[in-house]
């Protein structure tokens, strides 16, 4: 074999890895998000305040009882609905259970958008299973296309809940991130509207 032979043959060699390795790589990595990370130097709930869409969301911690714990635990995550995600809900349904009578049902349906560990942007890759403060109870993520994150509570049947990552926003506080979610999840087969009957 002379030496043209044997560089083409290396050429050839060469283009076939770089053509095996390219695929490898593409499909390992066909459904990551497309998140935006935002860093603060506050706490999740001096952050939320801050943004200035989480009124009702931080009006229903503090009557839950859950704004300390959001603002003094460590490494958590936050998917936190927007105040548009609470104007969406039923008339009625947010005074309803702002009430002292329905405390347990609040901290009950805030804890189901908290997870015990930091949930990073480079995480959400495919379909993701999460274990809420919800006595443990499943929240779904789904990367979509696009680079999107859909988030589900899973529970079959018309009243399963559905949302994104608002404009594909993660805030890193210093205990904590927090994505921003356009709808108001619960863990329950339940419509909102039925809840507080």
């Amino acid at each position: 074999m002379n030496g043209l032979t044997s560089m083409i043959l290396s050429r050839k060699t060469f283009l076939l890895v770089s053509v095996v390795l390219l695929i490898a790589f593409m499909s390992g990595v066909a459904s990551s998000a497309d998140i935006v990370t935002v860093t603060s130097d506050k706490n999740i709930v001096d952050t939320a305040q801050g943004a200035g869409i989480f009124t009702t969301l931080l009006a229903a911690a503090q009557a839950a009882g859950l704004a300390d714990i959001l603002a003094n635990t460590q490494n958590i995550t936050v998917f936190a609905p927007n105040d548009a995600a609470f104007a969406a809900l039923p008339a009625g349904f947010v005074d309803g259970l702002l009430k002292p009578e329905n405390q347990d049902l609040l901290v009950q349906i805030l804890s189901y958008h908290v997870v015990p560990f930091r949930v990073n942007a480079r995480d959400l890759v495919n379909t993701l299973t999460l274990r809420t403060l919800f006595d443990n109870y499943p929240l779904y993520l789904r990367v979509g296309g696009e680079g999107t994150v859909n988030i589900m509570n899973g529970a079959p049947g018309s009243c399963e809940v559905k949302g994104i990552v608002a404009d594909k926003n993660m805030i890193e506080a210093t205990n904590g991130n927090i994505y921003v979610i356009d709808t108001v999840l619960t863990p329950w087969k339940a419509c909102s509207v039925d809840l507080l009957n």
